[in-house]
């Protein structure tokens, strides 16, 4: 059974961050609290934020790190507390909006977080109780301020996912402005999480059209603007649309990712400074190779969809566009000074066993359109060195 679900709230436009204040009010947020990193602080959105807010009293948690853990969960809802808070604001990307999901939960159901994780058959046990989330991102990548999950590193060191309608923000502010002084490589790393949260969620498996649809003018959109994006961070045009391209990708992703993300997330949990939109990037042309086969993927024209999204041309034999798709993909890391493969990111071939147990334990696995063996995941780890 397919289940097509689309909840939240957005703003899409330069100046919505101006609304923030109206937002906390329609969803009756009176004292919340900000959850936030330092670079976000450092470069004075945080600030923004509080402006907008315009005298509400707030607290802040401002120590999200670049992999949000459950211990960076739990220091965040010790804030919570002591300010007696009563909903949440993520202002940053998607680490600080994982975050902010993760004290959701934390601050309102009992027990360690692993308790809610999907793999461990926790979804069911997130209730309405969940806090108040409002998403601000200021990134242009994971689009978590749209998405019902979040991925967290617990406290045995696995990046796991957490998955509930409850988790959805109740409104998302989409401002490009805030994303125009990111770095260039951050810009093309989280593209290209974005244009693989697209490509992905377009060959798994499940029914849902409307998700199809919207992944593909996603990658359409992704494809065409993260070059000039990453060139060029003052493109307001370009930013406007990997905004909405992140956005579109996270939508999508209800229907599921795939290989992809089994491996980014598990390989994330090994070495958590790893960024994982780079992840995303280095594991693209292997796993398109590999689903290129998939009967699904073929009888749908998933490949040669996509390389029309992508502007190369009409390709008639799935096999070919899945090899042009994946050439155009590192064709288009190495012009955006993304690394060569794993083996430049200091990934080892020793770890590859540990990779292998959480890629196929991780929930991504099974909606991939081929399901993977152990030994496919090795010889896709191999092709991405």
């Amino acid at each position: 059974m397919a289940q097509i679900l689309y909840l939240t709230n957005i703003q899409i436009d330069f100046g919505v961050l101006a609304t923030l204040g109206a937002e906390c009010e329609k969803a009756n947020i009176k004292r919340p609290l900000i959850v936030t990193d330092q670079g976000v602080k450092a470069v004075g959105i945080l600030q923004k934020a509080l402006d907008a807010l315009h005298g509400t009293e707030v607290a802040v948690f401002d120590q999200t790190p670049s992999n949000p853990t459950e211990a960076s969960v739990r220091a965040a809802v010790a804030v919570y507390h002591a300010h007696q808070c009563d909903g949440l604001i993520a202002v940053g990307g998607g680490s600080s909006i994982d975050c902010a999901k993760g004290v959701a939960i934390a601050a309102t159901h009992d027990g360690p977080l692993k308790t809610y994780a999907t793999i461990e058959g926790g979804s069911l046990k997130i209730t309405l109780a969940v806090l108040p989330i409002i998403a601000v991102p200021t990134t242009a990548g994971t689009g978590s301020e749209v998405a019902r999950g979040a991925i967290v590193i617990v406290d045995d060191g696995r990046k796991l996912g957490f998955h509930s309608w409850h988790l959805v923000p109740k409104a998302a502010l989409l401002d490009p402005e805030l994303t125009l002084g990111l770095p260039p490589a951050l810009t093309a790393a989280t593209g290209m999480d974005a244009i693989a949260h697209c490509m992905e969620t377009f060959m798994a498996v499940p029914f849902n059209p409307p998700a199809d649809g919207i992944a593909l003018d996603g990658l359409t959109r992704g494809w065409a603007h993260i070059e000039r994006a990453t060139a060029n961070g003052q493109d307001r045009d370009a930013r406007l649309n990997m905004m909405s391209a992140s956005m579109q990708g996270a939508m999508a992703f209800q229907k599921g990712l795939g290989c992809v993300h089994s491996l980014s997330h598990s390989l994330g949990g090994v070495n958590p400074r790893l960024h994982h939109g780079t992840l995303n990037a280095m594991f693209l042309p292997a796993v398109v190779r590999f689903n290129a086969e998939a009967e699904s993927v073929q009888k749908d024209r998933r490949m040669q969809r996509m390389a029309y999204a992508m502007g190369l041309g009409e390709i008639h034999h799935p096999l070919e566009a899945a090899e042009a798709i994946a050439q155009a993909i590192t064709a288009m890391n190495a012009r955006l000074g993304l690394p060569k493969g794993l083996a430049e990111l200091g990934v080892q071939t020793s770890w590859f066993d540990k990779i292998i147990e959480g890629a196929m334990a991780d929930h991504c696995h099974k909606t991939n359109p081929r399901l993977a063996t152990a030994q496919k995941y090795r010889e896709m780890l191999q092709a991405a060195m």
